[in-house]
């Protein structure tokens, strides 16, 4: 096409993934029954942490944090990809495409910013305890949360609101999902501006991110090796490695996404790690969470043995 022609359509088209017809339905019941799972258990526990006056402090905050994003970045992903997958036409309007991008990059950073928080909760827990209602008080988590939230949308806006002001030459995403990448590589225009504010977020989010895990779990590793407790060792070890194996997972997906779209070659394993960074942590942080925190495990506990004695 014509470097100089102006695509005036509001109609998009995905390029998704070559699935081969027999492959069709097991994969759209595979992510039927993942996108499931998730609703299930991140609207379970945010029910719980609402509805149990018990669970109404500080740390559950951060798990309702963690839920809340997670299953909006999957709603904006998920049932669009499933309905995709059955259809051979995939059409999105460029509106729909920017609020994909819009709330999947929301996601991603979001998630960053939470997993920090919720490290540095980590941190006061296991090395002032003692301190810990003084400093991580409801208020202090709430300011923390909507920092995290507002910095994300922040960060975001302006990343996508440099792509929307291009033009369009091009019509096909080529990829399974809308991000930004994917759309201001639809303009013919110079994207100096978008390649280097999205270095600058990718680089700005991902040290902050990677700094903050790393002080804080340096600092706990120094206070543990100073104290040489049992007790305080086991409860950092059972805390804190859940915490990092989700943030290694959510890093290394993340990595591979940005690395890969400069890699045309491999479409289909960028398309894939893409949705394993949305899919991953958010089906494993309420089973992990909800399992290591004894409130809240003994409370999903009580429900259970009660419905039990009923039946």
């Amino acid at each position: 096409m014509d470097k100089n022609t102006t695509i005036l359509s509001d109609i998009l088209e995905i390029q998704g993934f070559e699935i081969s017809p027999e492959l069709t339905y097991p994969l759209f019941f595979l992510l039927l029954f993942v996108y499931s799972c998730l609703l299930f258990s991140n609207l379970g526990v945010l029910a719980l942490i609402i509805t149990e006056k018990s669970l109404h402090q500080p740390m559950y905050i951060l798990f309702c944090n963690l839920s809340v994003n997670d299953l909006i970045g999957n709603t904006v992903l998920l049932p669009q990809l499933m309905a995709h997958v059955l259809s051979t036409e995939r059409f999105i309007t460029y509106s729909q495409c920017v609020a994909q991008a819009f709330h999947s990059h929301t996601f991603g950073s979001a998630s960053h910013m939470i997993l920090v928080i919720m490290a540095i909760d980590r941190y006061v827990a296991i090395c002032h305890p003692l301190r810990y209602c003084s400093i991580m008080t409801t208020r202090t988590v709430i300011g923390l949360s909507a920092t995290a939230w507002g910095v994300s949308l922040v960060l975001v806006s302006v990343l996508i609101g440099l792509t929307v002001r291009l033009s369009r030459c091009r019509s096909v995403i080529q990829n399974a999902y809308c991000d930004n990448a994917s759309l201001f590589k639809l303009s013919c225009e110079d994207v100096s501006i978008n390649n280097i504010y999205g270095l600058f977020f990718t680089v700005l989010l991902f040290t902050c991110s990677m700094g903050g895990i790393m002080i804080t779990y340096v600092r706990i590793a120094l206070i543990c090796w100073m104290k040489k407790s049992k007790e305080l060792n086991n409860r950092a070890l059972q805390t804190c490695t859940s915490h990092l194996v989700l943030y290694l997972i959510m890093l290394w997906s993340g990595f591979l996404t940005i690395i890969l779209h400069r890699f045309p070659d491999y479409p289909d394993l960028r398309k894939i790690a893409y949705i394993l960074f949305h899919v991953v942590p958010a089906n494993l942080n309420p089973i992990i969470y909800g399992m290591q925190t004894r409130s809240l495990r003994d409370k999903i506990i009580q429900i259970l043995r009660r419905k039990v004695t009923r039946t």
